[in-house]
């Protein structure tokens, strides 16, 4: 199985199905962003609530209020220094947030018109303006002599990162692909963060300095963490997760065509030429999440006539909100759900179709459908989007590090089972999978770590 179509298998895959200002209209940014007229007339809808919904439902406690605030008096630089202090992505947060359940949703303007406020847009508006300009508005502290190894540089550990950075500690990171970002540069679908953004905000990250990234470094291969606990006075993990989840069909690793969501995504997200893509004619995806919706979706606006996503449970069960199931259907995505995959069919070497049962939902004709009933899908291309695991060797002979359900366990400073050891984002147990929680992770365990050095230097003097 490979990260792209083999085209020479099958003949309903084919590259540039659509031309190029087709291509570019249909990637173009989701949100267009505001300008200072529309941003001050949103900001003038805010009613600066006192404990406002809003700040309780960011998981990273944006004063939301505050900052809106200082939009329409037109401090625009205050604003985004506000956010950026509580999250430093807060520029990407603004883009790939589902604020539609988070901060909007508990809008109480939401509760009262149906309206909410669009906060993740007037976070966009301060944030883009900060990064334009040119200006990082922190500044690192005296050198402490501390240093601290950082594994991963997604979210959580650029996070991590800036914040001990910040103060005054040495950051090393090591991350195993060839450029940082995590799943903002890779996994995300690409007309939510358009015009190489997510590498621009990495960039304005690592501009505090004293942070050094080492990349194509891998725990497990190049590193392990007894080495790390050896050459540091801290280690922070957020190495978030390398597996894939299969569907467990016969025929899986043998059929040319059935693929990774994560894989693809992360194909079409480092492409200079997006008519240079293999994509099918037919194709199904497997899942729910906001994974299956962002393949679904660029998969149709790459040319594909038909996409079908198959949920084994009901709608309002997807894991992907209730806005990028609307996305996914007025794209031109069918979703059906009540549907598990039995089997996989080929033709020459490539997928041709999958089988799929009922299981416990309402059928076709809206009765509760009676066991065995199977349905077929024809497939030029099938993708899985079930999610992600840890890989537990790459911690290797790590000693008492504890694990539940293949991910590691931390306590509410984000601190592991080994001494000097914390971790965050998707590869720990109470990972939610979504950028805000990571870099809430990040900031957490960087002011542990901080409060442990700063101990440590104490108890040394």
């Amino acid at each position: 199985m490979s990260g792209t179509p083999a085209s020479n298998l099958q003949p309903g895959i084919a590259a540039a199905r659509l031309d190029p200002l087709t291509l570019e209209r249909n990637f173009a940014d989701l949100h267009p962003p505001l300008s200072r007229h529309e941003a001050t007339v949103e900001a003038d809808r805010c009613y600066f609530c006192y404990d406002a919904p809003c700040q309780t439902a960011c998981p990273t406690s944006i004063d939301i209020p505050l900052f809106i605030r200082e939009i329409g008096a037109g401090n625009v630089e205050g604003a985004a220094l506000t956010i950026l202090e509580d999250n430093i992505f807060g520029g990407s947060c603004a883009r790939v947030c589902p604020t539609e359940t988070l901060c909007q949703q508990a809008c109480v303007r939401q509760e009262a018109e149906g309206k909410p406020v669009r906060i993740g847009l007037l976070q966009r508006f301060a944030t883009d303006a900060l990064m334009a300009s040119g200006k990082h508005p922190f500044s690192r502290a005296a050198p402490s002599g501390k240093r601290v190894a950082v594994v991963g540089a997604g979210p959580a550990g650029l996070t991590c990162a800036h914040a001990l950075a910040e103060r005054g500690h040495a950051v090393t990171i090591f991350e195993a692909r060839k450029k940082s970002g995590g799943l903002n540069e890779y996994g995300i679908a690409a007309y939510k963060v358009p015009d190489d953004f997510a590498a621009k905000e990495v960039a304005f990250i690592l501009s505090i300095g004293g942070i050094e990234v080492k990349h194509g470094v891998a725990l497990g291969r190049d590193i392990d963490l007894a080495g790390l606990q050896r050459d540091f006075d801290a280690v922070f993990v957020g190495a978030g997760l390398a597996a894939v989840n299969k569907i467990g069909l016969k025929s899986e690793g043998e059929l040319a065509n059935v693929l990774d969501a994560v894989d693809y995504i992360a194909r079409l997200r480092q492409t200079s030429d997006l008519a240079s893509l293999p994509v099918g004619r037919r194709i199904v995806v497997i899942g729910g999440g906001m994974t299956a919706v962002d393949i679904a979706v660029q998969s149709k606006r790459l040319g594909a006539e038909s996409v079908t996503i198959v949920y084994r449970r009901s709608l309002e069960n997807m894991k992907a909100s209730a806005y990028e199931r609307e996305l996914a259907q007025t794209s031109g995505v069918l979703i059906r759900t009540w549907a598990r995959p039995i089997a996989l069919e080929g033709k020459d070497g490539a997928v041709s179709a999958v089988l799929f049962e009922r299981t416990d939902g309402e059928a076709h004709d809206g009765h509760s459908a009676p066991p065995g009933d199977v349905f077929r899908i024809e497939a030029d291309v099938v993708f899985t989007a079930i999610g992600q695991a840890l890989t537990p060797e790459i911690f290797g002979d790590a000693g008492t590090l504890q694990l539940k359900g293949g991910r590691v366990v931390v306590d509410a400073e984000r601190r592991t089972s080994l001494p000097g050891v914390w971790a965050g984002g998707d590869c720990v147990h109470s990972g939610q999978d979504l950028t805000v929680a990571a870099v809430e992770d990040g900031k957490r365990a960087a002011l542990s770590i901080d409060a442990a050095l700063r101990a440590q230097t104490k108890r040394e003097m």
